[in-house]
């Protein structure tokens, strides 16, 4: 009797891990999941028209007040990545038929990822940050100046921020965040620190190191932002464009 509890309760053992093995899988998809709900109530997703008389109509009422949803994050499972190249790409599982677009912003669980190039019914292909044709919009966070946010094909844990004046005051470990000035990311998400300050000798600005708060290597889920707002915009600015 004592052998045979023994090896029962053995049996019992293992099949409990196993049992606790899936169950955190679960429950790491249930806080994924919570964590996008938590995403979509920061502040910095809606945004109020620039007018006291008129609230743009695009969707989601927030309250009374006339708030409007501006940004919306929408999970996504990473199936394919790159870090090594000198245009790197990265392959979401999640396209039209799930409500992504090409030019949607993609966000990660430390930083900022890329963009959305191109799209399938259930697939999307990001240009990510790693790629010598990106270029985002980002900011200073303790000054507000901002600059533009390249990689120059080399570390890619490192990107190259550019157009700060050399008479910001700058140190090693200042915050870089995404600027007011992108459609495809809210103002304010975190891009990384600045690691290295170089002062470029034939112009006015510093050629900043910038540390990415994303790890590339590592990426395995990632939220896609969409601009709810951005194809207004865009009309418009190509409307004035067309006139000049």
């Amino acid at each position: 009797m004592g052998t045979a509890n023994e090896l029962t309760g053995s049996v019992f053992s293992q099949y409990s891990k196993v049992e606790n093995y899936f169950n955190l899988k679960k429950e790491n998809e249930r806080l994924s999941k919570e964590n996008t709900r938590l995403i979509n109530l920061l502040k910095a997703d809606f945004a109020l028209p620039d007018t006291t008389k008129k609230f743009v109509t695009d969707s989601i009422p927030v309250d009374t007040l006339g708030t409007r949803r501006k940004y919306l994050y929408m999970q996504a499972a990473v199936v394919h990545n790159s870090t090594n190249l000198p245009n790197n790409f990265i392959t979401l599982h999640r396209g039209t038929s799930q409500g992504v677009n090409r030019g949607d912003g993609v966000y990660g669980p430390g930083g900022i990822v890329g963009e959305v190039v191109d799209v399938s019914n259930n697939f999307s292909v990001v240009m990510s940050l790693l790629h010598k044709q990106s270029s985002t919009s980002v900011k200073i966070k303790k000054t507000g100046e901002a600059g533009k946010l390249e990689w120059d094909g080399t570390d890619p844990s490192i990107l190259t921020l550019r157009d700060i004046p050399k008479s910001v005051k700058l140190q090693r470990g200042d915050t870089v965040l995404t600027s007011n000035y992108s459609d495809k990311f809210p103002p304010n998400l975190m891009v990384g620190t600045i690691d290295q300050v170089i002062q470029e000798k034939s112009t006015n600005n510093y050629l900043l190191k910038v540390k990415s708060a994303t790890d590339f290597k590592s990426i395995q889920t990632v939220w896609v932002i969409h601009n709810l707002q951005r194809n207004e915009q865009n009309e418009l600015e190509e409307k004035v464009k067309n006139k000049k």
